[in-house]
C-alpha cells in the first residue's frame, strides 16, 4: 500500500501558529497527516466528506475539527459538495505551544483534556461552532499578532467547555483515550489482545473480581459504551487499519478480526462508518499518493 503524504507546514518557528482563510470550489489536497495540531473549519460545504482516521462523515453547511496527532490521517474529499464557494479556515499551531508547566496549571485543565482526546481527532457540534464563530471568522483579518494569539487561545477554551465528539477508533489511531482505572485498563487491553476470539461476558468479569451485572454497569459508567458496543468498535477499528495498510481481501480481514460472517460485518461496517469496507478501501486509495 502507499504511504500517506507527511505534510510540511508553512508554520514558522518564529510564530506561534499558521493560519489561512481560503475560498475554494473544491479540495485537492490528499490524505495527509503533520506533526502540526491543526483546527480546520469549513463553511458552505455540505455533502463534503471529511476522513479521520477510520470515521468517514458527511458534513453540514458548518463544519469544525480538531485534530492532535501527527499519526492521524485527514483529508476532505468533494463527495457529493456542488457548492460554488466553500469557504475553509485552517489554523495550524506546534504541540509545543502550549505544553509542560503551563498546561499543568488549573486554568489549561480542559484545554490538555480536549488535546488529549483530539489525538483521535475531535468534530464539534453546531452549538459548540456557533460559540466561536465571531471569533473564527476574524480572526486571519486581525492584523496585531499578540491580540490574534489571544484570540486562538480564547477559541480553545470555549471549545475545550463545551461538547465535542471523538471520530477515530482507538485500534486504528493506535492511540490511547483518556487515563482510566485499572480495571478499565486490564478488560481494554485483554480486548485489543484477544479481540479475534470469542469474547465473554462472564471471563472479562471475572478478569477484574467482579459479577457479570455490577461489571457490565462499571464498564459502561467508565466508557460510555456497554461491552459489545466497544468490542464491536475495536473489531471495526482493526479491520479499517487492515483496508488501509494491507492487499488482503475484505473476507480475510473479516474473520480475522472476529467477525463470523461476511455480510454481517459489510451490514456492521456500513451502519457505523457510513460506507463499506470496499468504498472505505477506494476512498483511502483514493486520497494516497506516493512519497
Amino acid at each position: 500500500m502507499s504511504e500517506v503524504l507527511e505534510e510540511i507546514t508553512p508554520l514558522s518557528e518564529k510564530d506561534c501558529f499558521y493560519i489561512v482563510d481560503r475560498h475554494k470550489t473544491e479540495f485537492t489536497y490528499p490524505l495527509h497527516q503533520h506533526r502540526e495540531y491543526e483546527l480546520n473549519f469549513v463553511e458552505n460545504a455540505a455533502g463534503v466528506k471529511r476522513i479521520v482516521g477510520d470515521s468517514v462523515e458527511e458534513v453540514g453547511d458548518y463544519d469544525l475539527v480538531l485534530i492532535c496527532s501527527e499519526n492521524l490521517e485527514h483529508a476532505w474529499d468533494n463527495g457529493r459538495c456542488t457548492s460554488p464557494d466553500i469557504r475553509e479556515v485552517t489554523i495550524q499551531f506546534s504541540p509545543d505551544l502550549l505544553s509542560g508547566s503551563l498546561m499543568a496549571k488549573n486554568q489549561f485543565a480542559s484545554i490538555g483534556r480536549m488535546f488529549r482526546a483530539a489525538d483521535h481527532g475531535v468534530a464539534f457540534p453546531m452549538g459548540t461552532i456557533m460559540k466561536v464563530y465571531s471569533c473564527l471568522d476574524g480572526l486571519a483579518s486581525e492584523t496585531e499578532g499578540f491580540t490574534r494569539f489571544l484570540k486562538l487561545l480564547e477559541i480553545l477554551y470555549v471549545l475545550s467547555v463545551n461538547e465535542y465528539r471523538i471520530l477515530a477508533s482507538s485500534s486504528f489511531s493506535h492511540a490511547e483515550r483518556n487515563p482510566e482505572s485499572r480495571r478499565v485498563q486490564k478488560v481494554k487491553q485483554y480486548i485489543n489482545d484477544h479481540y479475534t476470539e470469542q469474547l465473554r461476558l462472564d471471563d472479562l468479569s471475572r478478569l477484574v473480581g467482579m459479577t457479570s451485572t455490577a461489571f457490565s454497569r462499571f464498564f459502561k459508567l467508565r466508557t460510555g459504551k456497554t461491552l459489545s458496543d466497544y468490542v464491536l468498535d475495536i473489531r471495526l477499528g482493526f479491520a479499517a487499519r487492515m483496508l488501509v495498510d494491507s492487499t488482503r481481501n475484505i473476507s480475510e480481514i473479516c474473520f480475522e478480526c472476529g467477525f463470523n460472517n461476511l455480510s454481517n460485518f459489510n451490514r456492521i461496517f456500513k451502519s457505523r462508518r457510513g460506507v463499506t469496507p470496499k468504498e472505505f478501501r477506494a476512498m483511502y486509495k483514493k486520497n494516497k499518493v506516493v512519497v
